[in-house]
């Protein structure tokens, strides 16, 4: 029983240790990667659209640069859940706003439920996807008149634009790989099959 709670509390300490742990080098290039990506959305919303033809930036961008900048190790980040996840929550968001328009407690939980089951049947769970679905629902003025174009510009365009940032932000060192693909997995069994011999 002792052995038990020695190795619990030894195993506590690595994972709260690993998880506070401050690495600076990742911490800047999560910083310039954010910055640059919606700072290129932010860019063309204000030089090269008029006011009057769309809305560029929407909020959900936010949420996705944390996990495409941040986390980019997750299977939530990476570029099949980044673009599929929002595409899909954009297109069920639309929907829904045309089939029930007025009844926004409605509305608002049905698109928001139907995007997670969505992305979660098409393996493109990606959370941020659900505010992309709820900006369809409850935004008024440019967004609702858009329609279906929603899901093409700003949702579509946009994560090309923030993957596009991030595969190049995020592969500039050699401490960072993104996409992961199987890089991560073969990286985490080399580390169990090294604790298992030692």
């Amino acid at each position: 029983m002792k052995k038990r709670i020695n190795r619990t509390l030894r195993v506590s300490k690595y994972v709260i240790y690993k998880e506070t742990l401050v690495d600076y080098k990742e911490h800047f290039w999560s910083f310039l990667g954010s910055f640059f990506g919606i700072g290129c959305i932010g860019f063309i919303q204000s030089h090269y659209l008029l006011q009057e033809e769309n809305i560029f930036l929407i909020g959900s961008f936010g949420a996705s640069s944390v996990l495409i900048y941040g986390a980019i190790q997750s299977p939530l980040a990476q570029p099949r859940t980044l673009i599929g996840g929002h595409f899909i929550s954009a297109l069920v968001g639309v929907t829904i706003y045309k089939l029930v328009p007025d009844i926004l407690w409605v509305s608002a939980p049905l698109a928001v439920a139907l995007s997670i089951v969505l992305m979660q049947y098409t393996k493109t769970l990606h959370p941020p996807g659900g505010a992309t679905a709820l900006i369809a629902v409850t935004s008024t003025g440019k967004i609702p008149d858009l329609g279906y174009w929603y899901a093409i510009s700003p949702v579509l365009s946009g994560c090309i634009i923030l993957l596009s940032v991030a595969l190049l932000f995020n592969n500039i060192t050699p401490n960072r790989s993104y996409p992961t693909h199987g890089r991560f997995k073969r990286l985490l069994r080399k580390k169990h099959l090294h604790k298992m011999k030692n």
